[in-house]
């Protein structure tokens, strides 16, 4: 048995529970999404940014772009909640430290589960890059240079279009420049047995279906992939797992001490930490 794979007797719903279910895990996680609520309604007031622009037909069509002035760099942000909830509006606060750096910054919503399926998600994270990379220029931000970065659900969303075939790109595809999936999940085995099926409606087929370890990176762009270390084992087992599988390109996975499933996050904003020098080094 492949150890970076789970043997199938641990497949139970406790056992898959109790590693995917991270709000349980964490029950301070209302804090954070009350920080990020508040913090990110005063960028939106306050820093330079395009809002709600659509990239397609749905009300979750849509991106927030906040331009860096005189930047040919775009950071892409995917968020998490497990595609089944959360929105853009609740990350503008990732902005700032970005757009100081010289970074324009896209916020990407999408259609979500049960409304969908997950591969729709895919569909919807890949027509935003789409659009952006055609037209962001219009809206002040440059997009020579794209990293896509993605939290959790967002993460997977990140290896997704990593994996797309190269026919789904209506630009040049060289643009992209790394990848930045955080506390991503890339092996789908577990979650037909998680509570989240419910919206998720995966079966052993489609879950596999689903499934990023088996296959090849098909952009060549360099991917930093990272977890925190004090999320549960299943989520450093699915960075460790892709960052293997996707080897020379992917890197070996940071593992940020003290940092969970949540907390996780402030890595990629904060200066000094390694998490954000790494995105930094992609452009």
């Amino acid at each position: 048995m492949d150890p970076l794979l789970v043997p199938p007797h641990l497949l139970t719903p406790d056992w898959v529970e109790r590693e995917y279910n991270n709000r349980q895990r964490v029950p301070e996680h209302l804090a954070f999404f009350t920080r990020w609520e508040r913090d990110s309604e005063y960028v939106r007031q306050t820093l330079r940014g395009r809002l709600d622009l659509p990239y397609g037909p749905h009300a979750r069509h849509r991106v927030d772009l906040f331009p860096a002035r005189g930047s040919d760099r775009l950071l892409v942000f995917f968020h998490g909640g497990y595609w089944r909830s959360l929105d853009k509006r609740a990350f503008a606060w990732l902005a700032p430290a970005w757009v100081a750096e010289g970074v324009s910054v896209a916020l990407v919503n999408y259609r979500l589960c049960p409304e969908v399926r997950i591969a729709d998600i895919v569909d919807d994270a890949i027509a935003a890059l789409n659009w952006l990379a055609i037209h962001a220029p219009v809206h002040g931000a440059g997009a020579d240079r794209m990293v896509l970065a993605g939290h959790s659900a967002g993460g997977h969303l990140v290896g997704a279009i990593f994996a797309a075939s190269r026919e789904c790109f209506a630009f040049d595809a060289a643009r992209v420049v790394g990848g930045v999936p955080v506390s991503g999940i890339f092996d789908f085995s577990p979650l037909p047995h998680f509570s989240g099926n419910a919206d998720f409606k995966l079966d052993a087929a489609s879950a596999r279906a689903l499934d990023l370890h088996d296959k090849r990176p098909t952009l060549a762009a360099p991917l930093v992939v990272a977890v925190g270390g004090a999320e549960t084992g299943e989520f450093i087992r699915q960075s460790r797992l892709i960052a293997a599988r996707w080897a020379p390109q992917a890197r070996e996975p940071l593992v940020l001490p003290a940092l969970h499933h949540f907390s996780v996050l402030d890595a990629l904003a904060e200066r000094g930490q390694p998490l954000h020098a790494a995105t930094l080094g992609l452009f």
